[in-house]
């Protein structure tokens, strides 16, 4: 969680809000690989790439 503090206070001191849908989508892909390791939903993601 300290983490993504830091970042916000980055975002907003050097205003590069820009940024923020990329650490967006790119945690949102984590999560979506680590969900789908062991999960019985991987062959239907496997079909949308």
């Amino acid at each position: 969680m300290d983490l993504l503090k830091e970042m916000w206070a980055f975002l907003k001191v050097r205003k590069k809000f820009w940024l923020l849908p990329i650490v967006i989508i790119l945690l949102l892909l984590g999560v979506l690989i680590v969900f789908t390791e062991s999960s019985a939903v991987a062959p239907f993601i496997y079909t949308l790439f």
